[in-house]
């Protein structure tokens, strides 16, 4: 057996960040930029009115100070033309400020008669102006690699970017192994079961960004298990889930090694997730998951997670973790990285009695997963423990 983190950083040479891919950019949100882009144009493009006023020369304010009034601004309506000395402009947010001004009185501070405005003795000191380029100006970058929110795409807009370089999605194929199994809806025999994993983790693939593909269930001989190998021979990642231990039935190493596959690893030395399998086959690095549902998307957090994340060109980094207090005494761990369903609250981490690497609905009550190193030691309440959030 090998370490957590050992697995990982042999994962990690098992996959690329791969390709760019240009998209429009109405899809760009959720993907992860790919290369640097620069900003096309100046915002604003022009000293635009902050408020709604009288556009005027600085040097001419004063309180009594009467204007003339010459014209009108509005977004989108620029006055064309120069203010001179005792002129004004009556100008709306967001219009671009005329020649001859760089100073907006605000509409509460005049009276108006006719054509004619007059200050009153506030002391207008505030020029009430977005200058040029304020916000960003042409050539200003976003930087890659960076997952791309809601306001990076309103960024980019205003940048003038319509099409955005992003990283290609990872293509997962995932295939459920076991002749227990059977789909959702489906109606199993006394001595099957649900297959819930695949569902679980095309859930938790589609969420990092990446594309998951539900293969057929395969059965536990090697043409079908063959078969479903076959269909995922373009993926980027494959993932089988069960039939990677050592039991008469657990062909999966046999099978993959038949189709080519090479193997890096084989145990590790974590509960739940002892019966890891990873290697290479073809183009696709493969990934050889646990059968049961906790211990498979457990490994779906600690080993799938952070290699899309890698494929989409987001480095090379483990599950993020924090410290947190724990809320209850707990005993002491043995010799594997124990990674233990827990709830992160108010009153600190709570490790659940139950952990069971079958019980979906201990890992579903879970915000978290409690972290235990190799044989540590007994801790008490008010110890700090390290935790992955879920």
């Amino acid at each position: 057996m090998i370490t957590v983190a050992d697995a990982l950083a042999q994962l990690f040479t098992l996959a690329s960040p791969l390709e760019a891919e240009n998209v429009p950019l109405s899809e760009a949100n959720g993907r992860v930029l790919a290369q640097d882009v620069q900003a096309t144009r100046n915002q604003p493009p022009f000293a635009a009115s902050a408020m709604d006023g009288y556009a005027v020369k600085a040097d001419a304010i004063k309180p009594g100070q009467t204007f003339e009034v010459i014209g009108e601004a509005a977004a989108g309506h620029r006055w064309d033309g120069t203010v001179g000395q005792g002129q004004t402009v009556r100008i709306f947010t967001g219009a671009p400020l005329p020649d001859g001004t760089d100073h907006v009185i605000i509409q509460e501070n005049i009276t108006r008669d006719g054509d004619t405005i007059t200050l009153d003795d506030s002391a207008n000191d505030k020029p009430h102006v977005r200058p040029a380029g304020a916000d960003f100006k042409t050539g200003d970058k976003i930087n890659a690699s960076r997952v791309l929110s809601p306001s990076d795409v309103a960024l980019l807009a205003s940048m003038n970017i319509a099409t955005v370089p992003v990283t290609r999605r990872p293509s997962v194929a995932i295939i459920a192994t076991g002749d227990e199994l059977v789909q959702p809806g489906e109606t199993p025999r006394d001595d099957q079961i649900i297959a819930s994993n695949s569902y679980g983790l095309a859930a938790l693939i589609e969420n990092l960004g990446a594309k998951a593909r539900l293969l057929p269930i395969a059965r536990d001989n090697a043409a079908s298990l063959g078969l479903a190998f076959d269909l995922a021979v373009d993926a980027d990642l494959i993932v089988t889930i069960g039939g990677a231990s050592v039991g008469d039935h657990d062909i999966v190493g046999t099978v993959a090694q038949a189709k080519g596959m090479e193997r890096s690893f084989y145990k590790v030395a974590m509960r739940p997730g002892k019966p890891l399998m990873a290697g290479r086959i073809g183009q696709a690095t493969m990934i050889g998951l646990p059968g049961n549902p906790v211990s498979a998307m457990v490994c779906g957090h600690i080993f799938l997670a952070p290699v899309i994340r890698k494929m989409l060109g987001l480095g090379e980094n483990p599950a993020p973790r924090e410290t947190h207090a724990l809320s209850k005494d707990t005993a002491a761990n043995g010799p594997r990285e124990h990674y233990m369903r827990a709830h992160l609250g108010s009153n600190g981490v709570t490790i659940f009695d139950r952990q069971d690497s079958a019980l979906l609905t201990v890992l579903a009550d879970a915000n978290c997963l409690a972290v235990r190193g190799i044989n540590d030691p007994a801790r008490k309440a008010g110890d700090r423990v390290q935790i992955i959030r879920l």
